[in-house]
Protein backbone atom coordinates (compact mmCIF):
# COMPACT_ATOMS: atom_id res chain seq x y z
CA UNK A 1 0.00 0.00 0.00
CA UNK A 2 1.17 3.55 -0.73
CA UNK A 3 -0.01 7.15 -0.91
CA UNK A 4 0.10 9.40 -3.97
CA UNK A 5 0.60 13.06 -3.02
CA UNK A 6 -0.32 16.24 -4.88
CA UNK A 7 0.39 19.76 -3.63
CA UNK A 8 -2.01 21.90 -5.73
CA UNK A 9 -0.04 24.78 -7.28
CA UNK A 10 2.79 23.97 -4.89
CA UNK A 11 0.92 25.89 -2.19
CA UNK A 12 0.24 25.18 1.48
CA UNK A 13 -1.56 27.34 4.01
CA UNK A 14 -3.24 26.75 7.33
CA UNK A 15 -2.62 25.74 10.91
CA UNK A 16 -1.10 22.54 12.22
CA UNK A 17 -1.35 20.98 15.67
CA UNK A 18 1.97 19.20 16.03
CA UNK A 19 2.26 16.07 18.17
CA UNK A 20 3.97 16.35 21.52
CA UNK A 21 7.55 15.18 21.89
CA UNK A 22 8.04 11.43 22.17
CA UNK A 23 11.59 12.03 23.42
CA UNK A 24 10.33 14.04 26.38
CA UNK A 25 7.35 11.72 26.91
CA UNK A 26 9.54 8.61 27.09
CA UNK A 27 11.90 10.18 29.61
CA UNK A 28 9.02 11.35 31.77
CA UNK A 29 7.46 7.86 31.75
CA UNK A 30 10.62 6.42 33.32
CA UNK A 31 10.97 9.31 35.77
CA UNK A 32 7.32 8.97 36.81
CA UNK A 33 7.71 5.22 37.33
CA UNK A 34 10.68 5.85 39.63
CA UNK A 35 8.98 8.72 41.48
CA UNK A 36 6.99 8.54 44.71
CA UNK A 37 7.90 4.87 45.29
CA UNK A 38 6.42 3.92 41.94
CA UNK A 39 3.28 5.98 42.46
CA UNK A 40 4.30 8.37 39.72
CA UNK A 41 2.74 11.68 38.74
CA UNK A 42 0.40 12.93 35.99
CA UNK A 43 1.99 13.74 32.62
CA UNK A 44 0.09 16.33 30.59
CA UNK A 45 0.23 15.98 26.82
CA UNK A 46 1.81 12.53 26.71
CA UNK A 47 2.71 11.57 23.13
CA UNK A 48 0.34 9.24 21.28
CA UNK A 49 3.18 7.87 19.13
CA UNK A 50 3.79 4.14 18.79
CA UNK A 51 7.16 4.52 20.52
CA UNK A 52 5.60 6.05 23.63
CA UNK A 53 2.72 3.56 23.71
CA UNK A 54 5.18 0.66 23.50
CA UNK A 55 7.27 2.02 26.35
CA UNK A 56 4.19 2.65 28.48
CA UNK A 57 2.92 -0.86 27.75
CA UNK A 58 6.31 -2.33 28.67
CA UNK A 59 6.40 -0.47 31.98
CA UNK A 60 2.90 -1.65 32.88
CA UNK A 61 3.27 -5.25 31.67
CA UNK A 62 3.60 -8.17 34.09
CA UNK A 63 4.71 -10.49 31.31
CA UNK A 64 8.07 -12.25 31.47
CA UNK A 65 8.88 -11.18 27.89
CA UNK A 66 8.46 -7.65 26.53
CA UNK A 67 8.44 -7.21 22.73
CA UNK A 68 9.18 -3.60 21.78
CA UNK A 69 9.15 -4.04 18.00
CA UNK A 70 11.22 -1.29 16.30
CA UNK A 71 11.33 1.02 19.36
CA UNK A 72 15.01 1.57 20.17
CA UNK A 73 14.25 3.95 23.03
CA UNK A 74 12.08 1.32 24.72
CA UNK A 75 14.81 -1.30 24.39
CA UNK A 76 17.38 0.90 26.07
CA UNK A 77 15.22 2.51 28.74
CA UNK A 78 13.47 -0.73 29.76
CA UNK A 79 16.74 -2.67 29.97
CA UNK A 80 18.14 -0.13 32.43
CA UNK A 81 14.84 0.24 34.33
CA UNK A 82 14.24 -3.50 34.81
CA UNK A 83 17.85 -4.06 35.85
CA UNK A 84 17.83 -1.18 38.36
CA UNK A 85 14.52 -2.24 39.90
CA UNK A 86 15.56 -5.87 40.34
CA UNK A 87 13.17 -7.37 37.80
CA UNK A 88 13.82 -10.56 35.84
CA UNK A 89 12.61 -9.81 32.31
CA UNK A 90 13.38 -10.61 28.69
CA UNK A 91 13.31 -7.66 26.28
CA UNK A 92 13.14 -8.48 22.58
CA UNK A 93 12.09 -6.79 19.36
CA UNK A 94 11.92 -6.90 15.57
CA UNK A 95 14.57 -8.40 13.30
CA UNK A 96 16.00 -4.91 12.79
CA UNK A 97 16.11 -4.35 16.57
CA UNK A 98 18.06 -7.59 16.93
CA UNK A 99 20.76 -6.01 14.75
CA UNK A 100 21.02 -2.73 16.66
CA UNK A 101 23.91 -2.88 19.17
CA UNK A 102 23.26 -2.58 22.92
CA UNK A 103 26.60 -3.78 24.27
CA UNK A 104 27.69 -0.35 25.56
CA UNK A 105 24.57 -0.12 27.72
CA UNK A 106 24.69 -3.73 28.89
CA UNK A 107 28.40 -3.44 29.73
CA UNK A 108 27.69 -0.29 31.75
CA UNK A 109 24.88 -1.98 33.70
CA UNK A 110 27.01 -5.04 34.30
CA UNK A 111 29.80 -2.81 35.66
CA UNK A 112 27.32 -2.00 38.43
CA UNK A 113 26.55 -5.69 39.05
CA UNK A 114 23.44 -6.18 36.92
CA UNK A 115 24.45 -9.50 35.25
CA UNK A 116 22.44 -9.03 32.03
CA UNK A 117 22.80 -11.78 29.43
CA UNK A 118 22.32 -11.94 25.65
CA UNK A 119 19.87 -14.60 24.51
CA UNK A 120 20.89 -14.82 20.86
CA UNK A 121 23.77 -12.82 19.36
CA UNK A 122 26.37 -11.33 21.70
CA UNK A 123 26.06 -7.54 21.89
CA UNK A 124 22.50 -7.41 20.53
CA UNK A 125 18.91 -7.93 21.71
CA UNK A 126 17.16 -9.89 23.00
CA UNK A 127 18.55 -9.52 26.52
CA UNK A 128 17.48 -10.80 29.92
CA UNK A 129 17.85 -8.91 33.16
CA UNK A 130 18.70 -10.97 36.25
CA UNK A 131 17.20 -9.08 39.15
CA UNK A 132 20.61 -8.94 40.79
CA UNK A 133 21.18 -5.96 43.11
CA UNK A 134 23.53 -3.19 42.01
CA UNK A 135 26.73 -2.66 44.00
CA UNK A 136 28.80 -0.16 41.99
CA UNK A 137 28.53 3.61 41.77
CA UNK A 138 30.66 4.51 38.73
CA UNK A 139 30.82 3.49 35.08
CA UNK A 140 32.66 4.30 31.89
CA UNK A 141 30.65 4.38 28.67
CA UNK A 142 31.38 5.25 25.07
CA UNK A 143 29.81 8.46 23.84
CA UNK A 144 30.05 7.80 20.11
CA UNK A 145 27.26 5.25 19.54
CA UNK A 146 24.01 6.52 21.07
CA UNK A 147 23.12 9.17 23.63
CA UNK A 148 20.22 6.93 24.68
CA UNK A 149 22.65 4.58 26.43
CA UNK A 150 23.80 7.48 28.59
CA UNK A 151 20.24 8.73 29.10
CA UNK A 152 19.09 5.26 30.19
CA UNK A 153 21.80 5.26 32.87
CA UNK A 154 21.05 8.83 33.95
CA UNK A 155 17.34 8.16 34.47
CA UNK A 156 18.03 5.38 36.99
CA UNK A 157 21.09 7.09 38.56
CA UNK A 158 19.41 8.93 41.49
CA UNK A 159 17.64 5.74 42.62
CA UNK A 160 20.84 3.69 42.98
CA UNK A 161 22.11 3.11 46.53
CA UNK A 162 25.16 5.36 46.10
CA UNK A 163 24.10 7.41 43.11
CA UNK A 164 26.17 7.24 39.94
CA UNK A 165 29.19 8.83 38.29
CA UNK A 166 29.32 8.44 34.51
CA UNK A 167 32.58 8.98 32.66
CA UNK A 168 31.93 9.40 28.93
CA UNK A 169 34.74 8.22 26.67
CA UNK A 170 35.05 10.55 23.69
CA UNK A 171 32.72 13.34 22.66
CA UNK A 172 29.10 12.23 23.06
CA UNK A 173 26.87 12.13 19.98
CA UNK A 174 23.47 13.82 20.28
CA UNK A 175 24.61 15.71 23.36
CA UNK A 176 21.47 17.86 23.21
CA UNK A 177 19.45 14.79 24.25
CA UNK A 178 21.66 14.26 27.30
CA UNK A 179 21.11 17.89 28.30
CA UNK A 180 17.35 17.41 27.81
CA UNK A 181 17.44 14.42 30.14
CA UNK A 182 19.33 16.31 32.85
CA UNK A 183 16.93 19.26 32.60
CA UNK A 184 13.88 17.01 32.95
CA UNK A 185 15.48 15.27 35.92
CA UNK A 186 16.09 18.67 37.52
CA UNK A 187 12.45 19.65 36.96
CA UNK A 188 11.57 16.45 38.82
CA UNK A 189 13.74 17.42 41.78
CA UNK A 190 17.07 15.71 40.93
CA UNK A 191 20.28 17.72 40.77
CA UNK A 192 23.36 16.69 38.81
CA UNK A 193 26.78 17.95 37.79
CA UNK A 194 28.07 17.75 34.21
CA UNK A 195 31.71 18.84 33.90
CA UNK A 196 33.78 18.03 30.85
CA UNK A 197 32.84 14.40 30.13
CA UNK A 198 31.85 13.40 33.66
CA UNK A 199 28.27 13.42 34.97
CA UNK A 200 27.66 12.97 38.69
CA UNK A 201 24.24 12.23 40.19
CA UNK A 202 23.97 11.69 43.96
CA UNK A 203 21.39 9.40 45.57
CA UNK A 204 18.14 11.42 45.57
CA UNK A 205 14.39 11.04 45.26
CA UNK A 206 12.42 12.14 42.24
CA UNK A 207 9.72 14.62 43.34
CA UNK A 208 7.00 16.05 41.14
CA UNK A 209 3.25 16.63 41.19
CA UNK A 210 2.78 17.03 37.42
CA UNK A 211 4.87 17.58 34.29
CA UNK A 212 3.93 18.77 30.81
CA UNK A 213 5.25 17.66 27.41
CA UNK A 214 6.09 20.30 24.78
CA UNK A 215 5.43 20.06 21.04
CA UNK A 216 7.76 17.90 18.99
CA UNK A 217 10.39 19.97 17.16
CA UNK A 218 11.47 16.98 15.06
CA UNK A 219 7.93 16.93 13.67
CA UNK A 220 8.14 20.68 13.05
CA UNK A 221 11.06 20.13 10.67
CA UNK A 222 8.86 18.61 7.96
CA UNK A 223 6.69 21.73 7.93
CA UNK A 224 9.74 23.96 7.64
CA UNK A 225 10.79 21.74 4.75
CA UNK A 226 7.46 22.28 3.02
CA UNK A 227 7.73 26.02 3.58
CA UNK A 228 11.14 26.03 1.85
CA UNK A 229 10.01 23.97 -1.13
CA UNK A 230 6.51 25.39 -1.68
CA UNK A 231 5.77 28.13 -4.21
CA UNK A 232 3.58 29.93 -1.71
CA UNK A 233 3.16 29.10 1.95
CA UNK A 234 2.09 30.35 5.35
CA UNK A 235 1.62 28.15 8.38
CA UNK A 236 0.82 28.40 12.06
CA UNK A 237 2.36 25.66 14.19
CA UNK A 238 0.00 25.71 17.16
CA UNK A 239 1.49 25.73 20.65
CA UNK A 240 5.12 25.95 19.49
CA UNK A 241 7.07 28.33 21.72
CA UNK A 242 10.47 29.93 21.30
CA UNK A 243 11.88 28.22 24.38
CA UNK A 244 12.44 24.48 24.07
CA UNK A 245 14.37 21.65 25.70
CA UNK A 246 14.80 19.97 22.32
CA UNK A 247 17.95 20.32 20.27
CA UNK A 248 15.84 20.00 17.11
CA UNK A 249 14.37 23.43 17.87
CA UNK A 250 17.39 24.78 15.96
CA UNK A 251 15.42 24.01 12.77
CA UNK A 252 13.87 27.49 12.98
CA UNK A 253 17.34 29.05 12.71
CA UNK A 254 18.50 26.70 9.96
CA UNK A 255 15.35 27.28 7.92
CA UNK A 256 15.97 31.02 7.92
CA UNK A 257 19.05 30.36 5.78
CA UNK A 258 16.65 28.89 3.21
CA UNK A 259 14.16 31.76 3.36
CA UNK A 260 11.69 30.84 6.10
CA UNK A 261 11.00 33.28 8.91
CA UNK A 262 9.55 32.28 12.31
CA UNK A 263 7.52 34.62 14.51
CA UNK A 264 6.37 33.42 17.93
CA UNK A 265 2.87 34.48 18.97
CA UNK A 266 0.54 33.48 21.81
CA UNK A 267 -1.06 30.95 19.43
CA UNK A 268 2.21 29.40 18.31
CA UNK A 269 4.92 29.80 15.68
CA UNK A 270 3.95 31.62 12.46
CA UNK A 271 6.06 30.53 9.47
CA UNK A 272 6.34 32.78 6.41
CA UNK A 273 8.51 32.75 3.27
CA UNK A 274 11.09 35.43 2.62
CA UNK A 275 13.16 35.94 -0.54
CA UNK A 276 16.50 34.28 0.07
CA UNK A 277 18.70 31.83 -1.81
CA UNK A 278 20.92 29.21 -0.20
CA UNK A 279 23.44 27.95 -2.80
CA UNK A 280 25.42 25.85 -0.29
CA UNK A 281 24.87 24.43 3.18
CA UNK A 282 27.54 23.02 5.51
CA UNK A 283 26.51 21.76 8.95
CA UNK A 284 27.57 19.36 11.71
CA UNK A 285 24.57 17.19 12.67
CA UNK A 286 26.22 15.42 15.59
CA UNK A 287 23.62 16.88 18.01
CA UNK A 288 20.56 16.71 15.73
CA UNK A 289 20.83 13.49 13.67
CA UNK A 290 17.05 13.28 13.18
CA UNK A 291 17.24 16.34 10.91
CA UNK A 292 19.59 14.77 8.35
CA UNK A 293 16.96 13.11 6.15
CA UNK A 294 14.76 16.20 6.14
CA UNK A 295 17.54 18.58 5.18
CA UNK A 296 19.19 16.24 2.67
CA UNK A 297 15.95 16.04 0.69
CA UNK A 298 15.38 19.78 1.14
CA UNK A 299 18.83 20.73 -0.12
CA UNK A 300 18.63 18.53 -3.20
CA UNK A 301 15.20 19.81 -4.23
CA UNK A 302 16.25 23.38 -3.44
CA UNK A 303 19.38 22.96 -5.59
CA UNK A 304 21.54 23.62 -2.53
CA UNK A 305 24.84 21.79 -2.52
CA UNK A 306 25.64 20.43 0.91
CA UNK A 307 28.18 18.87 3.21
CA UNK A 308 26.76 17.18 6.33
CA UNK A 309 29.21 15.96 8.98
CA UNK A 310 28.41 14.12 12.20
CA UNK A 311 25.99 11.67 10.55
CA UNK A 312 27.73 8.43 11.61
CA UNK A 313 24.93 7.30 13.95
CA UNK A 314 22.50 7.09 11.02
CA UNK A 315 23.91 3.67 10.14
CA UNK A 316 22.35 2.11 13.27
CA UNK A 317 18.93 3.78 13.37
CA UNK A 318 15.57 2.21 12.38
CA UNK A 319 17.33 1.45 9.09
CA UNK A 320 20.70 2.34 7.63
CA UNK A 321 19.56 5.88 6.94
CA UNK A 322 22.60 6.84 4.89
CA UNK A 323 22.08 3.97 2.44
CA UNK A 324 18.32 4.62 2.41
CA UNK A 325 18.84 8.31 1.55
CA UNK A 326 21.26 7.44 -1.24
CA UNK A 327 18.85 4.90 -2.73
CA UNK A 328 15.73 7.04 -2.65
CA UNK A 329 17.31 10.35 -3.68
CA UNK A 330 18.81 8.55 -6.66
CA UNK A 331 15.26 7.78 -7.81
CA UNK A 332 14.70 11.56 -7.85
CA UNK A 333 17.92 12.05 -9.82
CA UNK A 334 20.30 13.15 -7.03
CA UNK A 335 23.65 11.42 -6.40
CA UNK A 336 24.68 11.94 -2.78
CA UNK A 337 27.86 10.37 -1.43
CA UNK A 338 29.40 9.45 1.90
CA UNK A 339 32.80 10.99 1.17
CA UNK A 340 34.25 10.04 4.58
CA UNK A 341 32.83 8.07 7.51
CA UNK A 342 30.14 10.30 9.00
CA UNK A 343 30.24 12.84 6.14
CA UNK A 344 27.47 13.05 3.54
CA UNK A 345 27.76 15.36 0.51
CA UNK A 346 25.97 16.45 -2.64
CA UNK A 347 28.02 18.41 -5.17
CA UNK A 348 25.18 19.00 -7.62
CA UNK A 349 25.57 15.74 -9.54
CA UNK A 350 22.34 14.70 -11.25
CA UNK A 351 21.18 11.67 -13.24
CA UNK A 352 17.97 10.93 -15.11
CA UNK A 353 14.94 10.83 -12.87
CA UNK A 354 12.99 7.59 -12.62
CA UNK A 355 9.39 7.52 -13.81
CA UNK A 356 6.41 6.69 -11.60
CA UNK A 357 8.48 7.18 -8.47
CA UNK A 358 7.63 5.22 -5.34
CA UNK A 359 9.75 6.09 -2.33
CA UNK A 360 10.62 3.11 -0.15
CA UNK A 361 10.48 3.85 3.57
CA UNK A 362 12.36 0.86 5.07
CA UNK A 363 9.98 0.77 8.06
CA UNK A 364 11.43 4.17 8.99
CA UNK A 365 8.97 6.92 9.91
CA UNK A 366 11.45 9.68 9.09
CA UNK A 367 12.00 8.41 5.55
CA UNK A 368 8.25 8.69 4.88
CA UNK A 369 7.92 12.20 6.30
CA UNK A 370 11.17 13.59 4.86
CA UNK A 371 10.27 12.51 1.33
CA UNK A 372 6.56 13.48 1.38
CA UNK A 373 7.33 17.18 0.63
CA UNK A 374 9.24 16.06 -2.49
CA UNK A 375 5.81 15.74 -4.12
CA UNK A 376 5.85 19.55 -4.45
CA UNK A 377 8.46 19.07 -7.20
CA UNK A 378 7.41 15.56 -8.26
CA UNK A 379 3.60 15.47 -8.65
CA UNK A 380 2.01 12.06 -8.03
CA UNK A 381 5.03 10.93 -6.02
CA UNK A 382 4.12 7.80 -4.04
CA UNK A 383 5.19 7.02 -0.48
CA UNK A 384 5.36 3.31 0.37
CA UNK A 385 4.01 2.00 3.69
CA UNK A 386 2.74 5.42 4.84
CA UNK A 387 1.38 4.09 8.13
CA UNK A 388 4.96 3.87 9.42
CA UNK A 389 4.66 7.53 10.52
CA UNK A 390 2.68 6.37 13.57
CA UNK A 391 6.02 5.67 15.25
CA UNK A 392 6.34 9.39 16.03
CA UNK A 393 3.61 11.41 14.23
CA UNK A 394 0.34 9.43 13.83
CA UNK A 395 -1.64 12.37 12.35
CA UNK A 396 0.95 13.44 9.77
CA UNK A 397 -1.14 12.54 6.70
CA UNK A 398 -4.31 14.08 8.12
CA UNK A 399 -2.41 17.28 8.86
CA UNK A 400 -1.18 17.35 5.26
CA UNK A 401 -4.76 17.09 3.99
CA UNK A 402 -5.83 19.90 6.31
CA UNK A 403 -3.40 22.33 4.62
CA UNK A 404 -4.55 21.45 1.12
CA UNK A 405 -2.47 18.43 0.09
CA UNK A 406 -4.37 15.79 -1.88
CA UNK A 407 -3.71 12.17 -0.89
CA UNK A 408 -4.80 9.02 -2.68
CA UNK A 409 -4.50 5.61 -1.08
CA UNK A 410 -3.29 2.91 -3.48
CA UNK A 411 -3.38 -0.80 -2.63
Amino acid sequence: MNYSLVFPDGKIEGRVSLPTSKSISNRLLIISKLCNSGGGFPIEGLSDSDDTKLLQRGLESLSDTIDIGHAGTSMRFLTAYFAATGQVRTITGSDRMKNRPVSDLVDALNQLGADIVYLEKSGYPPVRTSGKAFSGDAIEISGNVSSQFITAMLLIAPTLPNGLTIRINGDPVSASYIKMTLELMQQAGVNSRFEKNVITVARQDYRSECMRVERDRSAASYWYQMMILANDAKLLLEGVTEKSLQGDAVISQLARQFGVNTEYTPEGAVLTKIKKKCPAFDYDFINIPDQVQTLAVTCCLNNTRFRFSGVQTLRVKETDRIAALQNELLKLGFCIKETNPGVLEWDGERVETQRNITVSTYNDHRMAMAFAPAAIHFPELKIENPDVVSKSYPNFWEDLKNVGVKLQRNN
